[in-house]
């Protein structure tokens, strides 16, 4: 994790840099004409008015109520901030409506409420009922929460969710199930401690009970101790879970003895491995206080081999995350047009997401998590937030729980059709780069900046140190390094810092003479080839050659051409590669789009780009993604048959097609044409292209390549990862002159993935 103040200091960056926080509103419809414009406002827009007042369910025909949930909070219990107030919640509403929409494609709006008063909360939210689709509560203290929920879900006709309260209790009890399962242990008669007595435990435990796990057998301790029937001091839904089969004084030490599962939803380091020791046998612990655990992984399986252990964070195995829940409960509510969501519809939730965990994972997620092959079992009880399959597992579930029980007003008629239309809503756009950073930070290698006095890189350095994606060696002069670095108040005055014009005369000797055994043949003298290592492009690629370092990244103060040229003539193309070549990532709507060559080949032959596009599919095969290959040029499949560029085209889509007839590549063709699936269809119904579209481009000569990146990503001001040099024997990453801070940990993420592989 970042040091403390870095989080700090990153953190508000982040929220302020361009424009402030981390949502807008963006409009669906056309705007371009007067004629857009009175459709969309007056005097068009009268119609849809009309046919809603006719009718009130026809606003989820023409509005986007249907798609829209409202994030509602009075920040009275923010995080473990406590209470500090609506304004100063609301970053955490909005991060809210970020993950609501890039996990389920829900639109969202924030909304913080200036009162404590239960009726003015229930009576603002009321009304703004028309307005939404769903509601989800967030951030509100206890006891209040309860009857905020419990009121507005008799008094809404759409579906409210207090997510402090239910999304623990889903994910958790969709754990517990697998851990039960697992240790074969009968939930009705296993002995359960929950210690902590806030929404979250209460509703946690109703959920478990709805399990099958009984009264008689559960104890709630909260900061007094027991819940127990002579308490004089119970507040809020406290009695509903007084348990007199222990005596009144019975600490949690002495409750945890003999007892079968741990849940803790309280405050970090309160349980020691002498209790853990005490449980049962197969004992099985969640220890959900966020970010310090009740004890913490190591020292729970320390103190017990046969534990189950699950916690609330990431960088241990079972994480118990709310994001595994609430965007695809909303989702399969919104999408029956649900009255409510019900308990069926939460146990459907729960259900679905315990039997995701017991199917074969996904090579993604593999690969994500730096795991040979993730099964159900001890380490594996939930899935991981990055599965892919997720959207099309629980909201489906959540969608038939809704129309089983009655509570749906639009019942989904063909399955099929919803779950094709769910896994188009996201691309793999949003899990790409955190399944490449996942990967890094599992064995971070040493990477090289040639660049290191440029004060991005030295930023960069420092995410990449702080996320532990990385060990960054810098090169640069020492005292400009630490000049910035102390005057931007960077924690990485701990980095080597490598100056190569004072480097020792052993190293510069063997560098010198390696490089002139290489060049000495090619026209490079003796004395040119010791002056050339003080470059530092250079002399990064010979410490990546002689294994000092596992990779580099240079480019951002120097041309192209001036950082690629070192990487050739140091380390040199892979066996079997006769040109190497350039591909950029965009994390296009359609996921991750594969453009290649878009840097270094400036007219390639049809053989040429044949072996472009095989190093282009070998590359995307390494995200455990498959290869759709597009030969894009000016005409479709021969409609302008004497041009140059389609003929070059045509003559490499027949020699890739006979050499790899597995592939999915076809060409030529306008590039709209391979996104453009149902047009395909239509008139090209031949096409191997035509079921799901292309993912990967190759271009016929540098200038289209080129054009066509830089004009996508800079309208549709979209992420991009690149350009990756492919052909290359080790990896050498060249950055864009001026990439943003973000861009250089993106290609650090992946240099270090790729210096991976090449340990294998």
């Amino acid at each position: 994790m970042p040091k403390k103040q870095n989080l700090k200091e990153d953190a508000l960056r982040y929220h302020e840099e361009g424009r402030p926080g981390k949502i807008e509103v963006i409009p669906t419809k056309a705007y371009s004409n007067q004629r857009d414009l009175s459709l969309a406002y007056s005097p068009g827009v009268a119609e849809p008015c009309l046919a809603i007042a006719e009718d009130k369910e026809k606003v989820y025909n023409y509005t986007a109520k249907g798609n829209l949930v409202a994030v509602i909070s009075n920040g009275t219990a923010v995080l473990g901030l406590g209470d500090i107030g609506p304004e100063a919640g609301k970053p955490v509403m909005e991060g809210k409506g970020l993950l609501f929409k890039i996990y389920a494609d829900i639109d969202v709006f924030d909304i913080e409420l200036n009162t404590k008063n239960v009726d003015e909360f229930v009576r603002t939210v009321k009304i703004l009922e028309p307005t939404f689709g769903g509601v989800n509560l967030e951030d509100i203290s206890a006891p209040a929460c309860f009857e905020i929920e419990e009121r507005l879900k008799e008094e809404l006709d759409i579906p409210v969710m207090h997510d402090d309260q239910h999304g623990t209790a889903i994910i958790s009890a969709a754990a517990l199930k697998n851990a039960l399962e697992l240790v074969e242990k009968d939930i009705s008669k296993v002995k359960i401690i929950v210690n902590g007595a806030g929404a979250s435990a209460i509703s946690c435990t109703r959920l478990y009970m709805a399990l099958g796990a009984k009264k008689e057998n559960i104890f709630m301790f909260d900061s007094k101790g027991l819940i127990h029937p002579s308490r004089d001091n119970l507040s809020g839904k406290k009695p509903e879970f007084v348990n007199d089969n222990l005596p009144a004084e019975t600490t949690l030490e002495e409750g945890l003895k003999g007892a079968d599962v741990f849940i803790g939803l309280s405050k970090g380091n309160i349980l020691n491995g002498e209790m853990v020791k005490s449980m049962a046998k197969d004992c099985i612990v969640f220890a959900m206080a966020n970010p310090t655990p009740e004890i913490s992984f190591e020292d729970a399986t320390a103190a017990r081999k046969d534990i189950i252990m699950a916690t609330g964070r990431s960088d241990y195995p079972n994480q118990v995350n709310n994001v595994l829940g609430f965007p695809y409960i909303f989702r399969g509510a919104l999408d029956v047009r649900s009255k409510v969501i019900n308990e069926e519809m939460k146990m459907a939730a729960v259900l679905a997401l315990a039997d995701l965990a017991k199917k074969q994972v996904p090579d993604m997620v593999n690969m994500a998590y730096g795991e040979e092959s993730l099964s159900f079992g001890r380490n594996y009880i939930i899935p991981k937030p990055v599965d892919p399959r997720l959207l099309t597992a629980v909201a489906p579930a959540v969608a038939k729980a809704a129309m089983e029980t009655g509570v749906a007003k639009s019942p989904i008629q063909n399955w099929e059709e919803y779950e094709l239309q769910l896994s188009k809503r996201l691309g793999q756009d949003n899990s790409l780069l955190k399944i490449i950073h996942n990967k890094a930070r599992k064995n971070p290698k040493r990477v090289v900046f040639a660049d290191a006095e440029n004060l991005s890189v030295l930023k960069a350095a420092q995410e990449v140190k702080d996320e532990g994606i990385a060990i960054p060696i810098l090169l640069g002069n020492e005292k400009r390094v630490a000049k910035l670095i102390e005057q931007h108040n960077l924690s990485i005055s701990d980095l080597e810092v490598i100056d190569p014009m004072k480097t020792s005369k052993a190293t510069m000797q063997e560098f010198g003479d390696l490089f002139y055994k290489k060049r000495q043949r090619k026209g490079l003298t003796y004395s040119e080839a010791h002056s050339i290592m003080k470059r530092r492009s250079y002399f990064g690629a010979m410490m990546v050659e002689t294994g000092q370092a596992d990779a580099m990244i240079g480019g951002l103060s120097h041309s192209y051409p001036d950082t690629i040229r070192p990487a050739l003539q140091i380390i040199g193309k892979a066996k079997g590669v006769k040109k190497v070549s350039g591909m950029y990532i965009l994390m296009s709507r359609f996921g991750p789009l594969f453009l290649a060559d878009t840097t270094i080949n400036f007219d390639p032959s049809s053989e040429d780009l044949v072996e472009i596009a095989e190093l282009a599919a070998e590359e995307v095969k390494k995200f455990n993604i498959e290869p759709r290959i597009s030969f894009v040029t000016y005409s479709n499949f021969g409609s302008v048959p004497n041009g140059p560029a389609p003929i070059k085209m045509r003559e490499a889509v027949s020699e890739l097609q006979s050499k790899h007839p597995d592939l999915i590549v076809d060409g030529e063709m306008q590039a709209h044409l391979a996104f453009d699936t149902e047009l395909l269809k239509a008139n090209h119904p031949f096409s191997s292209l035509a079921e799901k579209g292309a993912n990967t481009f190759i271009f016929p000569n540098l200038s289209s390549a080129n054009i066509a990146y830089n004009m996508v990503k800079e309208v549709a001001n979209i992420e991009k990862i690149g350009p990756i040099v492919l052909g290359l024997r080790k990896p050498v990453k060249v950055l864009q002159m001026g990439a943003s801070v973000r861009e250089i940990v993106n290609m650090v993420s992946q240099a270090v993935v790729d210096a991976q592989r090449a340990d294998v």
